[in-house]
């Protein structure tokens, strides 16, 4: 089969396809016939060594993936060969196949797109987690997502809509916002060409916001920590401007704000069965119509140096996909 490798640590264009051997599942695992693997901004940081999980060399990078059941292993019964599923193996999903534990594995209607199956997993299970278990978002309150037309930001402004929240998009471009105010975000603040704080006084007639999405980090971190109302909560999601920012901890003294750290990936390991609790949930809504992931384009596995590229480099609305032969 074929794989996308990251044989040593570097920039998206050192990876490599090559032909490797179809994994075999063990006790309590499953192979997956991969069809579509969604491009996420860990993979970028992952094939560079900084990210927090480091793999052994060479791997092939590719968090989620949407496919049928080719195999199972041991002990798995909730799934069986020719199955459509969605799965989060956190690694190795640029592959033709791809081995996964079988708790992290779930089916759905074989109707769904691969494509759109292959762009919920990570953005909507990080988001809805956010949400949901963290902040514990509430219907009339008001939320700030920023990044806001990148994958888990679109996913967040669509989820924090359907939980009943006010949601205030932040985003580098009008392009971007309006992705944003599609998704169903009220507002929206071009945060290159706007001051954020001053903008967010003047949308919540400065009262502040109740929940911070950032999976931003870097200078816009602070003025929007600073946009939090009393008892507001800021969520820690990710860096994807570069600088991991330095927060003066009196900002949450002051108004008694929480920063909530939001690490969905050791999560569902901890928490299986509430994590497949939100899964069903989330994909239960985007069979409705309710949420409606964006799929903004989709690559041959040959082409995944080009698709991480346009993650890097800032390029991409709502989710790109890499597909196989099998689609």
């Amino acid at each position: 089969m074929k794989a996308v490798l990251c044989k040593e640590w570097g920039a998206p264009e050192t990876l490599v396809v090559e032909d490797v051997p179809s994994p075999r599942p063990g006790k309590g695992q499953v192979v997956v016939a991969v069809k579509a693997a969604g491009v996420n901004f860990p993979d970028v940081l992952i094939v560079q060594g900084k990210y927090q999980v480091k793999p052994d060399l060479p791997f092939s990078p590719g968090a989620e993936v949407s496919g049928t059941v080719k195999e199972v292993g041991e002990g798995v019964t909730h799934v069986k060969p020719g199955d459509s599923v969605v799965a989060f193996p956190g690694v190795g999903g640029f592959a033709e196949e791809v081995v996964v534990d079988a708790t992290r594995v779930a089916p759905v209607p074989p109707q769904l797109d691969p494509k759109v199956g292959a762009a919920v997993t990570l953005t909507y299970g990080t988001s809805y987690h956010a949400l949901k278990d963290c902040a514990q978002l509430k219907p009339g309150e008001t939320l700030l997502v920023l990044g806001a037309a990148g994958g888990v930001g679109l996913a967040a402004v669509e989820l924090g809509k359907q939980m009943g929240a006010r949601v205030i998009a932040a985003a580098s471009s009008p392009a971007k916002l309006e992705a944003a105010k599609q998704a169903g975000a009220e507002a929206g603040i071009d945060y290159e060409k706007e001051d954020l704080r001053e903008a967010v006084k003047r949308l919540t007639d400065g009262k502040g916001v109740d929940v911070v999405y950032d999976p931003v980090g870097d200078r816009f971190a602070e003025p929007a920590l600073r946009s939090l109302a009393w008892r507001g909560r800021y969520l820690v999601i990710g860096f994807a401007a570069g600088e991991i920012p330095k927060i003066p901890l009196n900002l949450a003294l002051l108004m008694e704000r929480s920063i909530v750290g939001v690490f969905w990936g050791e999560w569902t390991r901890r928490n299986p069965k509430a994590n497949a609790a939100n899964m069903a949930e989330v994909m239960k809504w985007i069979l409705e119509g309710k949420l409606k992931p964006l799929v903004s384009a989709a690559y041959p596995l040959e082409r995944a140096t080009d698709a991480l590229a346009a993650m890097m480099n800032r390029q991409v609305l709502g989710k790109v996909v890499l597909v196989t032969d099998a689609l």
